[in-house]
């Protein structure tokens, strides 16, 4: 993958997340297939590039490109909020989705998985650190 050179910035921010769905329901066995079109729609409107996404039963993986003007915080509530705001009114799901959450419109849980991806591994950025200098 090569790097993006924007202005004053050459930049490569990959994540891989996980959402899980909330108390781990496989809700993703019907509503898979929704819930990727509606993450890939929120990744062109926010700007984010979408390299892999899978969904299982009851979480879904993504590996995200981003900028460095956005935070992973930012990436992971855009996902999740926007996602669960749009499953709920898209295709009737309001009366599928009530069935499993009868107190709240929710559709995640509230923790996610995050860890940075790179084209180098640790090792290699730590011998050229120390050969620095």
């Amino acid at each position: 993958m090569d790097y993006i050179t924007q202005n004053h910035s050459k930049h490569l921010l990959m994540v891989h997340l996980i959402f899980v769905c909330k108390y781990r329901k496989h809700l993703l066995t019907k509503l898979g297939e929704e819930i990727k079109s509606i993450f890939v729609s929120i990744s062109e409107e926010r700007n984010i590039n979408i390299i892999e996404m899978e969904v299982d039963k009851n979480h879904v993986h993504l590996l995200v490109q981003y900028s460095p003007t956005q935070s992973v915080l930012e990436v992971v509530r855009w996902f999740k909020q926007i996602s669960t705001f749009r499953i709920w009114r898209q295709n009737k799901n309001h009366n599928y989705l009530s069935k499993h959450f009868w107190k709240e419109k929710t559709f995640w849980s509230d923790g996610y998985f995050a860890c940075s991806i790179g084209n180098i591994s640790k090792e290699t950025i730590e011998r050229y650190i120390k050969s620095q200098g």
